[in-house]
């Protein structure tokens, strides 16, 4: 039998079995779209098809949880299939929400659908004129400050984040120094696996200071809280071509393998900016043969993505070293991929065509920007 629910994920936690679904939107139809200033509103459709069952088995989908006034609405998130059961978990430290899907033993041809739509429109923040931005709360400035496993802030992270912002005196100059930092002494590498691990302890012991978003990018969060500064990673995916004629930068239509890991600094008189210097990197790797820092397509990105982000792109959560409810199998270290285990163990999420799954976005509508 197929169910179908709508939830809108941006509030309190919903559980929703299959045999009883249940409707929870924020308005009258959270699928009508209403653009406006730049506005865009799209569909991003994950799709999942299994093998019978042989055992028990779970799929965990992120689910978008991120609202943000100014540059990410939620409109909701719908769902079908022929799960036994269906909820909609939250992990309370830093709210990442997913869609946790189960099928019993012998189940023919599980499948799930999840469609989620969201408004978003570009972020630019100009950094030369500091406004009257309220100090960020004690718990945030915690949660954004502390070592994860991934990220610690102690040892050789501690000791290259003061190296670096020697001589910085205020949270910009600090800021920049380890974008700068990162833009020149990293390197995107297309062999890395998926979106990478994120382990900038290892990079900075081994000296490899290359990989792909995860890495670089938590790489300038680590060294960012190492300093002193909030920082955060922000785990998305990739939903449109770029506007501004990054071929590079940009996805749409099978987005199965479109992940990206975006950046946030807390800074005093601005409040979260973006930053993105794993995609300056990329830049220079895939936009066309031969590029540099020097080239004046690299030197566009690298001055735009500090203070600025093209949403092309749905921002998915801020979750780091993550249990998935009802797992048997290790933590985590993000959600931005779909995650899968039966009694044989965890499914490759860096392999959708194994795994059986499919994530498509289209734009619904959008206005001038």
């Amino acid at each position: 039998m197929d169910r179908r629910t709508f939830v809108h994920t941006a509030g309190a936690a919903a559980v929703a079995a299959a045999s009883s679904p249940r409707v929870l939107f924020a308005s009258a139809n959270p699928f009508q779209p209403n653009p406006a200033d730049g506005w865009r509103v799209f569909e991003v459709t994950t799709s999942v098809e299994l093998s019978k069952t042989s055992s028990a088995t779970r799929v965990w989908l992120p689910l978008p949880s991120i609202e943000a006034s100014d540059w990410i609405q939620q409109r909701g998130s719908l769902w079908s299939g022929n799960a036994t059961r269906l909820s909609i978990e939250r992990e309370a430290r830093y709210g990442t929400g997913m869609l946790l899907a189960s099928w019993g033993s012998g189940q023919e041809s599980p499948r799930l659908e999840m469609k989620s739509v969201f408004a978003t429109r570009n972020r630019s923040i100009d950094l030369s004129r500091p406004g009257q931005v309220a100090a960020l709360d004690k718990a945030s400035s915690r949660l954004y400050t502390m070592a994860t496993e991934m990220l610690p802030t102690d040892g050789i992270v501690k000791k290259t984040a003061l190296d670096i912002t020697k001589g910085s005196k205020t949270d910009v100059e600090k800021a920049k120094a380890i974008y700068d930092w990162i833009v020149e002494n990293t390197q995107r590498n297309p062999k890395t696996k998926g979106c990478g691990t994120g382990d900038i302890k290892g990079m900075l012991e081994t000296g490899n200071l290359s990989g792909k978003c995860a890495d670089l990018n938590a790489l300038y969060v680590g060294l960012a809280r190492a300093a002193g500064l909030p920082a955060r990673d922000v785990y998305g995916i990739r939903v449109a071509d770029s506007k501004f004629g990054y071929k590079s930068l940009g996805k749409s239509g099978d987005i199965s393998k479109a992940q990206h890991c975006r950046a946030e600094v807390w800074l005093s008189g601005f409040g979260w900016v973006p930053v993105d210097p794993a995609d300056v990197r990329k830049v220079v790797l895939e936009e066309k043969p031969g590029l540099s820092l020097k080239d004046d397509i690299v030197q566009a990105a690298r001055q735009t993505l500090f203070g600025s982000w093209e949403m092309n792109w749905l921002g998915y959560n801020f979750g780091h070293d993550l249990r998935l409810p009802g797992s048997k199998g290790p933590v985590v270290p993000f959600l931005m991929y779909p995650q899968g285990e039966n009694a044989e163990g965890r499914f490759d999420s860096l392999d959708p065509d194994s795994f059986r799954y499919k994530i498509t976005s289209r734009e619904i509508s959008s206005s001038a920007t």
